[in-house]
């Protein structure tokens, strides 16, 4: 088991990892929609949030060696529910054609008022 820590997203705030590899998966903690170059919210709309969420996510699973095309599962906290479509729109425009296993959940409010949290499971690469 390992540790993954990548400067290309947000470092932890709290006593936890970016993500840890164990048993070829790559756990991710749950991300905000957090600018790691500014340290800044990437926007106020859901499209900005949830691009840079899953920016975020995208570069922790390439620090790990696995990467979006290779996500099991993944779990997105919406603030509100009627922001669904629109966020949905960027996660299929993101995933394209892989279709992993997905929950959304409503939640309010999240960590500093943002509309998304997002954490995944991935398959990583191994030799």
């Amino acid at each position: 088991m390992h540790m993954v820590q990548t400067d290309r997203a947000p470092l932890p705030a709290g006593h936890y990892s970016q993500a840890i590899v164990h048993g070829g998966m790559a756990f991710v903690s749950g991300q905000l929609p957090i600018d790691p170059a500014t340290g800044a919210s990437a926007g106020e709309s859901i499209e900005e949030q949830m691009e840079q969420a899953l920016g975020n996510v995208a570069a922790i699973l390439d620090a790990a060696g696995s990467s979006l095309d290779r996500l099991l599962k993944v779990t997105v906290y919406l603030s509100d529910m009627s922001l669904w479509s629109r966020g949905n729109a960027v996660y299929e425009r993101t995933l394209g054609e892989h279709r992993p296993a997905r929950a959304i959940v409503a939640t309010l409010p999240l960590h500093y008022d943002y509309l998304v949290e997002i954490d995944a499971i991935a398959a990583v690469e191994t030799d």
